[in-house]
């Protein structure tokens, strides 16, 4: 008997196939804690370009007769929030672990409730939280569609205060950019609401043995679209990694055998996530298009954010079809050519309208670039390629080394960009595009294609050391009773990899 498993058909149906009212419900709002998110990094990129902040936070520039934001200013401004993150962060990974993905749902969000201050410090709890649940929640065939939603609701959120930032910079006064500001409580009220009707990770369970409610659990997610045999099996699939893994757990163990491996990809997928440039584009965006003085930021930076989620949604359709490592490789290899390109042209002299132009539309390709290659397939990678036992600890190590890359950044961009200090201006990107060419080598060679291999079928090759550029035609073989099919009342039943 042969049982046609979901995510193997064609178009929506590989899509449809796999989601209930149950997971789509999950997904759904695990992903609006990103727009959240979005919203709070698009309202501090859009309020430092409006002329209301500025005469408020900024000093008088006695040679042009106009205010600004000292550069020391902008850099602590968005920089220090990191610190916050990393706080948040840390905090977040610890409430997971112990206490479950809803419960830190609910901590995340009333933190958030509290005050913006507190705010920044809560914002990066779901870094911790969001990509390690999605992937424990999603069969394997649109793993890397809905941790893809990690990037796609960043954005959205980004476009959403993007254009209430374009309408409030009209008005007269305050009210310009406290209105922004003042919306950073809506999603997090929505959202813990709505926390205690979603269904807990069943791996989490698991791991906490609380099998009957793993089992419930998984029930709930699959039931309607996966056959009973392949709910059944799934839990056992589950179980028989971790007894594989059974003497381990402890934290200090990614940093030992094939865990030291998963632990650098992790890290290495998080270091050049943020090196090639991210954060200049995302924070620093709307300033530095109005530093060129050739198109009103705000409309450039909606239209931006516009491409880059249209570009965010392809690649989303794309990680599980053509795999996460060609994805990577081809947005690195761009985003290299459009720095380098940014970079030369911001040699020109002189820097005529027509110039700044070219660069503008330069850091347009730059974000499709990203959001084609690095921005989703990143997070799926990073959620995927830990053992289970230790994801929590592994992807958290992994975020932080991500927020200290963001720090740094964040930090010296300003530094690299006004003309008081180093002055580069636009030449900033023939930095990032040399560290973009080093993404594409990483890409290449250190980025095992994962796509359509259960979380415990990644376990198994990276136990059985399978090299990296043979993990996407490898098949596991220390579990074949489930791999190939499973013993349920006397006959065999062929079960369909979910």
């Amino acid at each position: 008997m042969v049982m046609r498993g979901p995510g193997k058909g064609k178009g929506l149906s590989r899509i449809t196939g796999c989601f209930n009212g149950r997971l789509l419900y999950a997904c759904g709002l695990i992903a609006l804690s990103q727009v959240n998110f979005g919203m709070d990094q698009g309202a501090f990129n859009g309020t430092q370009a409006m002329e209301a902040f500025i005469r408020k936070f900024g000093v008088l520039n006695e040679r042009t007769g106009q205010y600004e934001l000292e550069t020391y200013y902008l850099s602590l401004l968005n920089s220090l929030t990191y610190i916050g993150f990393a706080f948040g962060l840390v905090t977040g990974n610890y409430i997971s672990r112990r206490w479950g993905r809803k419960k830190c749902m609910f901590i995340m969000c009333a933190w958030a409730i509290v005050g913006a201050i507190i705010l920044l410090t809560s914002d990066r709890m779901e870094l911790a939280l969001v990509p390690v649940l999605q992937s424990e929640l999603t069969p394997a065939p649109v793993r890397g569609l809905v941790v893809g939603t990690y990037q796609s609701g960043l954005l959205l959120g980004q476009l959403i205060q993007s254009l209430i930032c374009h309408a409030t910079s009209a008005l007269e006064g305050d009210r310009s950019w406290r209105i922004p500001l003042g919306l950073f409580f809506v999603i997090p009220t929505i959202i813990a609401c709505g926390v205690w009707f979603m269904d807990e990770s069943p791996r989490w369970l698991l791991i906490k043995g609380r099998e009957e409610e793993a089992r419930a659990s998984l029930q709930a997610l699959r039931q309607g679209k996966f056959s009973q045999a392949q709910i059944d099996a799934e839990p056992e699939e589950q179980k028989a990694s971790l007894a594989m893994d059974a003497e381990k757990g402890n934290l200090k163990e990614i940093f030992f055998g094939t865990n030291l491996k998963r632990t650098l990809i992790v890290i290495g997928v998080n270091v050049f996530l943020q090196l090639t440039g991210q954060n200049f584009s995302s924070v620093y965006g709307t300033t530095f298009i109005k530093s060129i003085g050739t198109i009103n930021p705000f409309t450039m930076n909606s239209v931006n954010i516009a491409v880059n989620i249209t570009m965010v949604l392809v690649t989303q359709l794309l990680t599980d079809i053509t795999g996460r490592v060609s994805l990577m490789a081809a947005g690195a290899a761009l985003q290299t050519a459009v720095l380098f390109t940014m970079g030369g042209l911001g040699t020109v002299t002189p820097q005529t309208a027509a110039v700044g132009t070219g660069i503008i539309a330069m850091l347009t390709v730059f974000g499709a670039g990203f959001q084609l290659g690095w921005a989703p397939p990143s997070h799926v990678v990073a959620a995927e390629i830990p053992t289970t036992r230790l994801r929590d600890a592994t992807y958290a190590l992994g975020s932080v080394f991500n927020i200290a890359i963001q720090f740094a950044v964040s930090f010296s961009i300003p530094y690299l960009l006004r003309d008081e200090y180093a002055g580069l201006g636009s030449k900033v990107g023939s930095i990032f595009g040399s560290t973009a060419f080093c993404a594409f080598l990483f890409s290449i060679f250190c980025i095992p294609e994962c796509s359509s291999k259960t979380l415990e079928e990644i376990d198994e090759l990276f136990m059985e050391r399978v090299p990296i550029r043979k993990f996407g035609k490898t098949r596991p073989r220390r579990m074949p009773q489930l791999a190939d099919g499973v013993k349920k009342g006397g006959e065999s039943v062929q079960v369909e990899q979910a």
